[in-house]
């Protein structure tokens, strides 16, 4: 494993301390290193870290496997990430691993907004917005509900992972990361609102799984970059309205 650098603090001084870790690999089974396919000119993660980086955060952390480390050093390099490797399917304890490195275990009250590397547009107004109202109830585990797919991200307290590394036993819980958080509202305190409704559009997809999804992306992109300002470029009401041609 190998720290690559991180970004300033958020300025959230009276916040808990955030850290954003994004999980991604190489091999993908649907479609095969669409990791480091182009989106106009930079490989997809590229634009995933980029967009991740519009959410306020102390810590930017990319947790990948051992297999796609060398692959992504450079990636995460540019785009100001530490890159962190770890079980390649367990990614549960990969996410508590990278939580240990960084010393996250040690903050009080830290959390983890949790993203994947499949989203190139995700909403980072609403990402910041979910963590903020999870971070104030002090909620284990929060998202939002409604969001077009793959324009959200989980945020989750650090203790909630570490305590779901010692007890899930179960292949998904642990592959998937967050599972034994929501399976149970009676072991971990939840935060799963209907999202504001200018981010609402749950019959969207904005995600990269398929090489539709990939095509469709790259439309998505050049159209974004071209009529939306860069300052809203990770606005959700801004993606919307580009996804359905307003």
């Amino acid at each position: 494993m190998e720290d690559l650098g991180t970004r300033p603090h958020s300025g959230m001084e009276d916040a808990p301390m955030t850290a954003l870790i994004l999980q991604a690999r190489l091999d993908s089974s649907r479609l095969p290193r669409k990791a480091l396919l182009p989106l106009d000119g930079e490989p997809v993660l590229f634009r995933v870290l980029e967009a991740l980086s519009s959410i306020p955060c102390d810590e930017y952390i990319l947790a990948c496997p051992d297999d796609s480390f060398d692959a992504f050093s450079p990636i995460a390099r540019r785009a100001g990430f530490a890159l962190f490797a770890g079980s390649k399917q367990d990614v549960l304890s990969r996410y508590c691993s990278a939580i240990r490195h960084f010393g996250l275990n040690k903050q009080d009250d830290a959390r983890i907004i949790r993203a994947t590397g499949d989203n190139p547009f995700v909403f980072a107004d609403a990402a910041a917005t979910i963590n903020n109202e999870a971070a104030m109830l002090g909620a284990d585990y929060a998202a939002y509900a409604g969001l077009p797919h793959g324009a959200g991200i989980e945020s989750v307290a650090a203790s909630a992972l570490l305590r779901a590394e010692r007890e899930a036993r179960a292949a998904p819980e642990r592959e998937h990361v967050c599972p034994y958080l929501y399976a149970d509202g009676n072991i971990f305190s939840l935060h799963r609102p209907l999202a504001p409704k200018e981010w609402q559009s749950p019959e969207l997809r904005i995600t990269i799984d398929t090489q539709e999804d990939y095509e469709r992306a790259m439309t998505l992109f050049t159209t974004l970059s071209k009529n939306v300002h860069s300052e809203k470029r990770y606005s959700g009401a801004e993606v919307i309205k580009v996804v359905r041609g307003e």
